[in-house]
């Protein structure tokens, strides 16, 4: 964000130039030499967004936006956008959808999670049948899911996922496959789930935690973050479509790893592929 001042009135504004997302963070942090955290973590913000294509971007939806149209938005992999709360043009005027090319005096965030906790208390007539189908039925279903071992560091973990652009991975248990493997993304298919690594478990992260953190295995941070062994989020292909709304709302998660009745790993559900499967559904 940076202050400009309005050239007709001479009022002082609030210009919005990116988003700083976790996986920003992460990508920074994983850069170059990840011994040099000091002066990593002393750079300016403006030096840190870009890693990936969110950050580069804002996105405005107009406050009359429809739910669908909303939808529309989010189902091509747009996390959150900015509502104008006063525009400075007409608000017929402006795009669903569009970058932000204007400035007003203060905006709200729209995220996917909102929209979903939206539709997960609003139950429309044609929402209703949708909701009682399966992931599988609607095709919500993302078979490709890349995975990090029970042997992996999250200092490999960090580093694995700016590459890919992934905020999370899961973890599986993998004692057959050679040591690189261990250091890279490999195949999660019809593995056991034991565990998720998130961009947002470094959230809160202090300096000399992180230092003491990025040796250890990946599942032994994650627990020790939270103090506690953390479940693993995850439903069955033919669990229906309310069900994993609930699940991801409720648990405040952005994706649930589908996985047969043996735990084994069969893919993957994130917030985008939720709302665009139900999108293709109402039209």
């Amino acid at each position: 964000m940076i202050m400009e001042s309005d050239k007709q009135t001479g009022a002082v504004r609030k210009h919005y130039i990116g988003i700083l997302p976790m996986l920003d963070i992460l990508a920074h942090i994983a850069g170059g030499d990840l011994s040099n955290l000091d002066r990593k973590m002393s750079s300016q913000v403006s030096s840190v967004i870009g890693h990936c294509v969110e950050g580069l971007s804002l996105w405005t939806l107009n406050p009359n936006t429809s739910v669908l149209e909303c939808m529309e938005v989010f189902s091509k992999g747009i996390h959150r956008a900015l509502v104008p709360v006063e525009s400075s043009i007409e608000s017929s005027n402006t795009i669903a959808g569009v970058e932000l090319i204007e400035s007003a005096s203060a905006y709200k965030m729209l995220t996917q999670m909102d929209l979903l906790r939206f539709l997960r208390n609003h139950h429309f007539d044609d929402l209703k049948s949708v909701l009682s189908r399966s992931l599988s039925n609607l095709r919500a279903v993302n078979d490709s899911v890349y995975a990090i071992t029970e042997r992996t560091t999250v200092a490999d973990a960090i580093s694995v996922m700016k590459a890919a652009l992934l905020n999370a991975v899961p973890i599986v248990h993998a004692p057959d496959v050679p040591q690189e493997d261990h250091l890279q993304l490999i195949n999660g298919r019809y593995r056991k789930v034991i565990g998720t690594f998130s961009a947002t478990d470094l959230k809160g992260c202090r300096l000399p935690e992180l230092q003491t953190w990025l040796p250890l295995k990946a599942l032994e941070f994650t627990e020790k973050a939270l103090g506690k062994e953390r479940e693993v989020v995850s439903c069955g292909v033919e669990t229906t479509m309310e069900e994993a709304i609930e699940k991801v709302v409720t648990r405040g998660v952005h994706r649930v790893w589908l996985v047969d009745q043996e735990g084994l790993l069969q893919g993957v559900v994130s917030l985008t592929d939720i709302i665009g499967s139900l999108r293709t559904a109402l039209l």
